[in-house]
């Protein structure tokens, strides 16, 4: 293997030697949140004609642990190397910027792709979906874990200590997914929250995610697409070029 895939290797092995934490415990939350909320909400919310309220929750929970998940892996990777030491190991190798870029965000995207994918083999037991253009599914769930993946770079490339990137996470990934559509069409809130999740990035990618099940969604797909795709250019670039200047990790 050459040196990024190398990287990419071991990124993924990290994850995977603890398979049962990093995998199986987002897939137990997310089938509570199923069960809970589609135990309690099943006969009282329609969002979709011919659509069950619990079948409308899965979409999104899927897409909310991959991207929750893409988001863990490379921030968690990142912060974990600079407080134990061993992160000038991989500074004295001759990998480039692009090269550190493309094994962490890898590693993000394979993580949350492998929830994701847990979360519907293991909902399949409990309800039906559809899957009317799985072309749109396969191109947000990438282009999400991507853009999360980057922005975990972001977190960990700034955090110091777990204290820190724990803040990136409960006060801005957790309140950003949770608010996106997971549990609820948006045009079932009141007009001033209307419009504030359509500045919520988080959304467009679970609504456009849902399309691919269900043909519907409470905006465009295409217009989803273009605010999705501007976001992870804006966020990779913004990620690569901390990697490329070495930021708070060549000090």
């Amino acid at each position: 293997m050459t040196g990024w895939q190398m990287l990419f290797y071991k990124e993924v092995m990290r994850f995977w030697r603890v398979v049962g934490q990093t995998v199986g415990g987002p897939v137990l939350t997310a089938m509570l949140y199923l069960l809970i909320f589609g135990h309690a909400l099943e006969s009282h919310v329609k969002v979709y004609d011919q659509v069950s309220y619990t079948a409308f929750l899965v979409p999104g929970l899927a897409m909310m642990s991959l991207l929750q998940n893409a988001f863990a892996n490379s921030s968690s990777s990142l912060i974990a190397s600079k407080v134990m030491g061993n992160l000038v190991f991989l500074l004295l190798t001759p990998l480039s910027s692009w090269h550190w870029f493309v094994a962490y965000v890898g590693a993000s995207v394979f993580r949350g792709l492998v929830v994701a994918v847990c979360v519907f083999a293991v909902s399949a037991f409990f309800t039906e979906f559809s899957f009317v253009a799985p072309v749109w599914i396969v191109v947000f769930a990438l282009m999400g874990a991507t853009l999360m993946g980057a922005l975990g770079l972001i977190a960990g490339l700034h955090s110091e200590k777990f204290e820190q990137l724990a803040a990136f996470q409960n006060f801005i990934v957790m309140p950003m997914t949770f608010l996106s559509g997971v549990f609820y069409s948006i045009h079932s809130l009141p007009p001033f929250w209307q419009k504030v999740s359509h500045l919520n990035p988080f959304f467009y990618m679970i609504d456009g995610f849902r399309y691919g099940f269900f043909g519907v969604s409470d905006v465009s797909p295409w217009l989803s697409l273009g605010v999705v795709g501007v976001t992870l250019l804006v966020v990779s670039a913004a990620a690569a070029y901390l990697l490329r200047i070495g930021y708070r990790i060549r000090s």
